[in-house]
């Protein structure tokens, strides 16, 4: 929470991941005009922040996307405008409601959770155009993706004398993320098998049983130094469940993956992952030892493209003038200095949705259309019954 020194307490929300989770923390004094979104990606609330472009722009909500990339044909505009459906069905009839009561009670029984994040002064978005794919946005929206990436720092002596045991060959990191129990045991010995034929070293995030395949050149342990490994110069490979943080510690880094998504957005990201030409995605249920093995070896073979390109898109990624933590100070600061920047806010979001679409002026259009061709009709008739009656004396 900030204060000002006027008294009143200027809110600093933050909504990660869903639409509006965790939210409001929020009383009757205090002036929500500063909000922070961290979305996982670039889910339902950012399409609030600018036009929508289902033709040209993936849908993503926060718990599925139409998994399309920015180069869609008809049957994925297709997809794409059902999942766009589906989501806003889910945030009026579900979303929503669940958030109601809390509203009217703390801060206006008139608004809603929608007028109220729409209205937001900032948007810093977690996510970055090296990985996203592009989209129009407002000058409230801000990228900052990779915002937690850092640089390297030392490994642990026992863990750097692993890794330079490597030799040559280098070493593959393996980490399904922080709140993943562990792989079912069936899973864990073909990952085990394929790391036992590698000259490869493995360091192996790993819970649970100890798999019985598991070689000489594996390390297992329950936590790793992510950060670390991934910017250490032996590690060659890192095989991902595709969540965002990984994903742009990898890209901080500059190195390829292999991914296995698992759950909600991690799906969504495979598809920037192969747009990018970064990763090679393997589906978790169609896992076996000679897939494994060979996507990894692909990986790591200088005659395919994934390292190339991950040095650019990784090159991309820094060349900015500001890091994505100092741009986050920047805009908060800039927000305060001026009062909510009221400038930067479209008002789009308070107009009815039929005005929004254009629905009353398209309306409009095809009424006065009727009512020309009404006319029209009406005028040829009175014409032709003029005509007609003229006819008729003629021949009398």
């Amino acid at each position: 929470m900030l204060s000002n020194p006027s008294g009143s307490v200027k809110a600093v929300a933050f909504c990660t991941g869903a639409h509006s989770c965790g939210f409001w923390n929020i009383s009757k004094n205090i002036s929500p005009d500063l909000r922070q979104c961290s979305c996982t990606a670039l889910c339902s609330s950012l399409a609030s922040c600018g036009p929508k472009l289902l033709s040209a722009v993936q849908e993503k909500s926060w718990s599925f996307g139409s998994e399309v990339s920015d180069q869609m044909t008809f049957r994925d505009r297709l997809k794409n405008l059902f999942h766009y459906v589906l989501a806003q069905y889910l945030d009026h009839m579900v979303t929503g409601p669940a958030y109601q009561g809390l509203i009217s009670e703390f801060i206006d029984p008139e608004t809603n959770i929608f007028s109220l994040t729409r209205g937001a002064a900032l948007w810093l978005m977690r996510v970055d155009f090296v990985f996203e794919f592009p989209r129009p946005t407002m000058p409230n929206v801000v990228y900052v993706g990779g915002f937690q990436c850092k640089p390297s720092r030392p490994l642990p002596d026992e863990l750097e004398m692993f890794m330079q045991s490597s030799g040559e060959h280098g070493v593959i990191v393996m980490s399904f993320g922080t709140r993943f129990k562990g792989l079912d045991l069936n899973l864990s010995e073909i990952f085990a098998s394929a790391f036992a034929h590698l000259p490869q070293k493995v360091v192996w995030r790993h819970r649970g049983p100890k798999p019985s395949t598991v070689g000489d050149n594996t390390l297992l342990l329950d936590w790793i130094p992510q950060n670390d490994l991934l910017g250490h110069p032996k590690t060659k490979v890192f095989i991902t469940h595709g969540g965002t943080n990984s994903i742009y510690e990898a890209i901080y880094h500059g190195v390829p993956m292999l991914a296995i998504p698992l759950i909600l957005d991690q799906f969504d990201n495979m598809v920037r992952l192969k747009a990018k030409g970064i990763a090679e995605v393997l589906e978790v249920t169609k896992l076996d030892v000679d897939t494994l093995t060979q996507s990894l070896k692909n990986i790591m073979d200088e005659k395919q493209l994934y390292m190339k390109n991950m040095h650019e898109i990784s090159s991309l990624y820094h060349d900015t003038p500001l890091k994505p933590m100092e741009s986050i100070i920047f805009w908060l600061e800039f927000v305060m200095r001026h009062k909510g920047a009221a400038h930067l806010r479209t008002q789009a979001y308070k107009m009815p949705w039929f005005a929004y679409y254009n629905v009353d002026i398209l309306a409009f259009i095809i009424a006065v259309f009727m009512i020309f061709f009404l006319l029209f009709g009406l005028i040829c008739k009175l014409l032709c019954k003029g005509l007609e009656r003229k006819r008729k004396a003629k021949q009398q």
